[in-house]
């Protein structure tokens, strides 16, 4: 008998092309996938990896075997769905998985509200970004994700998921209070203004580096001096409250978090990112994957007014 989760090993190595690879998605140590692989060969009775100099290959007994994969475990979520469904009550373990601040103003309310409404539905929550939580999403290791999508840096979608856009969030900039610029401009800055400014952003990798530097260049006609890189918002917060830096954030970030700050709208365009759900299309008849879906589309229908109005002094 053929262990299915070790067949979505096999069929996540055929996508990927590396065990280190495959671990690295799957969150497990490549030891772990290789003995894995080992256990799924014995199961098989045939080889399937073939050393192909420090990696591995598939074998073709094993392309047999993953061409087959996909159909057998989505066949296996859509029983697991239907039995579910038929059972007719929220239970079970419904798993989220949320960047930092939607985990923080969309996923921990809608939780909160789950513990009182389906006490019998165990939450877990995982914070992570979508490029890491949608290839989850799609083995099975994650129920729901909360996303981002920026302008000009669409994500790659995995098959087999549903996406539903909650709402577009805008970027705004951030700096001290004091700040000439902010006491000049009450609602929005003309981006040029802070062309000689000292910035924060994140790491080379963010989609937030990027975005910054696109839109200094696009909207305000200047490289941006990037002098800080963090991971998070909290960090860029404080730097501006200081009079260190500069920043673009999106309003989900700013949330009761901009005191001694000044949050101005740009002025020469807006700029925003797309906050979504996804979900497996297997599980549309689940009943805890809907009753996730529900309530953080509640908890998202209270900030959609909330972030149309930036700019706020603390």
């Amino acid at each position: 008998m053929i262990e299915l989760r070790r067949l979505r090993l096999l069929h996540e190595l055929r996508e990927r092309g590396t065990i280190a690879a495959v671990a690295d998605a799957l969150r497990y140590t490549p030891s772990a996938v290789s003995q894995q692989l080992a256990l799924l060969e014995r199961e098989a009775g045939v080889p399937l990896l073939e050393r192909a100099g420090r990696s591995v290959r598939l074998t073709d007994a094993a392309l047999v075997l993953a061409s087959h994969a996909h159909a057998l475990l989505e066949r296996a979520a859509v029983a697991e769905a239907d039995l579910a469904a038929a059972a007719g009550t929220v239970a079970g373990r419904g798993r989220i998985g949320a960047f930092q601040s939607a985990a923080n103003r969309l996923a921990m309310p809608a939780i909160a509200a789950l513990a009182h409404d389906t006490p019998r539905l165990r939450c877990e929550l995982l914070e992570v970004e979508p490029e890491q939580s949608l290839p989850a999403l799609e083995v099975g290791d994650l129920d729901l994700v909360i996303g981002d999508e920026w302008q000009h840096q669409p994500l790659r979608f995995p098959r087999g998921l549903e996406r539903r856009d909650l709402y577009d969030d805008p970027v705004c900039i951030v700096l001290a209070a004091a700040h000439p610029a902010a006491r000049r401009y009450p609602k929005a800055i003309p981006l040029a203004e802070l062309a000689k400014e000292i910035w924060a952003a994140g790491h080379t990798t963010f989609a937030w580096d990027s975005v910054t530097d696109r839109t200094c260049r696009e909207l305000g006609g200047f490289i941006p001096d990037i002098r800080f890189r963090v991971n998070d918002a909290t960090v860029a917060l404080t730097l501006a409250r200081q009079g260190l830096a500069v920043s673009l954030l999106p309003a989900l970030s700013l949330f009761e978090r901009t005191r001694g700050v000044a949050v101005r709208g740009i002025a020469n365009g807006r700029v925003d990112r797309t906050i979504f759900l996804a979900s497996r299309a297997v599980d549309r008849t689940r009943p805890s994957t809907q009753a996730l879906i529900a309530a953080v589309r509640a908890q998202a229908a209270g900030l959609r007014a909330a972030v149309g109005s930036p700019t706020t002094t603390g």
